[in-house]
């Protein structure tokens, strides 16, 4: 029996590690989003309400709007960074893929790209950070220097070798 409704099950959490430029990062965007952006945004919606009739108002409306989606990144910010782990150190075993390493993977046409392994909140920070709950993050998780992966992508199966490995000192 099929059951119809519009139920989604819950996205599962995210992992909660950060390297600690990506914590500076959210940080500085936090402080921005309250101490800058909000306010200006507040006098802005303060200035359109002063102007009369609120429901024809564009810049009331869109102010409004805007300072709700600013206020909802703000409440997002505070709890991931309260509830965040900032990994600062690296892993004694360098020889396999961990949080935080740099990596290099070919592919079966040898092309190679280069990755470097970052928490949920920092992959879109630079173009080679990979988040570790990708397929791709996931797939790599653990492994070491020639071994061979399998990723299954919307196209089909990729398969990698990874071929380089390294850490940043911190």
């Amino acid at each position: 029996m099929r059951l119809m409704g519009r139920y989604k099950p819950p996205t599962p959490p995210s992992s909660k590690y950060i390297t600690p430029e990506g914590a500076i990062v959210l940080e500085k965007e936090l402080e921005h989003l309250w101490r800058h952006k909000r306010p200006a945004v507040t006098r802005a919606v303060a200035e359109a309400a002063a102007q009369g009739d609120r429901s024809e108002n564009a810049d009331y409306i869109y102010g409004k709007r805007q300072l709700g989606e600013i206020d909802r990144r703000i409440r997002y910010l505070r709890k991931r960074l309260d509830g965040i782990q900032i990994v600062d150190t690296v892993p004694h075993d360098r020889k396999k893929v961990f949080f935080g390493a740099q990596f290099k993977l070919c592919n079966t046409q040898n092309q190679v790209a280069a990755y470097r392994l970052v928490g949920p909140d920092e992959f879109d920070f630079e173009d080679e950070n990979l988040s570790m709950d990708s397929p791709l993050g996931i797939a790599v998780m653990g492994k070491g220097l020639n071994e061979k992966i399998i990723v299954e992508t919307p196209e089909g199966k990729n398969k990698f070798t990874i071929i380089e490995i390294s850490y940043k000192e911190r």
